[in-house]
């Protein structure tokens, strides 16, 4: 079978809601990206022969097939390239990725960029269900899928507080992961760290023109005291803001190629696509899919956890990765080394290549091997890639 390989890997710094991101329009944005990629590995533009878009917010600006529009908004990519935009939630552009790969491992494409756009400002987190139903234009929930879980109305904040309690922890938990997010992105963004995965944006702000090139969510002045002093979500519950991830504006991209493309076009990459893995389970505590995910991905890849360099699990809230380190006894200290989605924010759609130029990026810098990302999905869907440094 031919081997998938990823060129790099890009992402937009992070923007909070309504902050330096927040005039962008999100077909800009995606557009952004994908340029900064096509430009960095000096790929010819006529040579991609997809763009696989991931975007949970399909509605409003992101409507109307995203990522064709983002296409002809680039400054490089000719018309002739063909888009698509897809949806698996909060890992859209990690299937991505994957679906990327797979073309190229059928030996079907050769060169695909994978992709993903979220500006929750612009369209925030639900409308596109919430919008519907205001206007009595239905539900998504249908009669078979009521009978089958009657009552049940799908929440990722009631999942994560379901892990809470099966697994254990205690908000004193929470909130010290939580701190020690903002500390390890505090760090990594002192040392550079991102420099080199960060997509330059030129932004308007009341001062003038400027460059958005860090990311706007984290506290660097952040005390553990602060944090757990956060009111909580559910006066019942343990989870705060805080221990949640960020709403954020952002956008992402990674070049998928084959072994052919590489010597055709002159091209290095960083990675091979070692694993490709996703599954699903109980849909209604949603979150926690990517313990039993990573278990399948192990297994199929012939690996243990500890032959895993660096682990890039999504920190939708502190109660998902706090789980999957007790479920698979991996190692913390190589748990989202440079801080995760709890400082660094939450872009749904961009989070699945964001998170995999975070990782291929890290494990460069440590001359590290194999790395691990995973991602908690809405439906109980979880994906889990693994990659191996080449």
């Amino acid at each position: 079978m031919p081997t998938a390989y990823i060129v790099d890997a890009f992402r937009t710094a992070g923007g909070r809601r309504g902050g330096r991101l927040a005039g962008v329009h999100p077909v800009d944005l995606a557009a952004a990206s994908l340029d900064h990629l096509v430009s960095r590995t000096g790929i010819d533009p006529a040579a991609i022969e997809d763009v696989i878009m991931g975007c949970v917010g399909q509605g409003g600006e992101q409507a109307m097939q995203v990522g064709r529009n983002a296409v002809l908004a680039s400054r490089l990519l000719p018309q002739s390239t063909p888009a698509v935009t897809i949806d698996r939630q909060c890992g859209s552009s990690q299937q991505a990725i994957q679906f990327a790969a797979q073309a190229v491992m059928s030996g079907t494409q050769d060169v695909v960029i994978a992709a993903g756009i979220e500006s929750m400002t612009r369209v925030p987190m639900g409308t596109t269900a919430a919008f519907h139903m205001k206007e009595g234009l239905g539900n998504y929930k249908s009669p078979g899928l009521e009978a089958k879980y009657p009552g049940v109305m799908w929440s990722q904040f009631k999942g994560a507080e379901m892990i809470v309690q099966k697994h254990g922890f205690t908000k004193d938990d929470l909130d010290r992961f939580a701190y020690e997010s903002h500390q390890k992105a505090i760090a990594a963004t002192r040392a550079g760290a991102f420099t080199a995965e960060i997509v330059p944006m030129t932004i308007e702000t009341p001062e003038g023109e400027a460059q958005h090139t860090v990311d706007e969510g984290i506290r660097f002045d952040a005390t553990l005291e602060s944090i757990a002093g956060v009111k909580l979500l559910n006066p019942e519950g343990t989870l705060t803001a805080a221990s949640s991830s960020q709403i954020c504006d952002g956008s992402s991209a990674a070049l998928v190629v084959s072994e052919e493309a590489l010597k055709r076009y002159g091209l290095t990459p960083l990675a091979r696509v070692h694993t490709l893995t996703v599954t699903a389970g109980d849909p209604v505590i949603m979150l926690e899919e990517p313990l039993f995910a990573t278990d399948k991905a192990l297994a199929r890849a012939g690996l243990g956890i500890h032959d895993i360099d660096l682990y890039e699990v999504n920190e939708a809230f502190a109660s998902v990765p706090l789980a999957w380190l007790r479920h698979t006894g991996a190692d913390p200290a190589k748990l989202n080394v440079n801080g995760g989605a709890i400082a660094l924010g939450h872009p749904l759609g961009a989070s699945g290549t964001k998170l995999m130029a975070t990782l291929l990026h890290a494990l460069k810098a440590r001359g590290k091997k194999y790395g691990l990302q995973t991602m908690c999905e809405g439906g109980g869907v979880a994906n889990v890639t693994i990659v191996e440094m080449v």
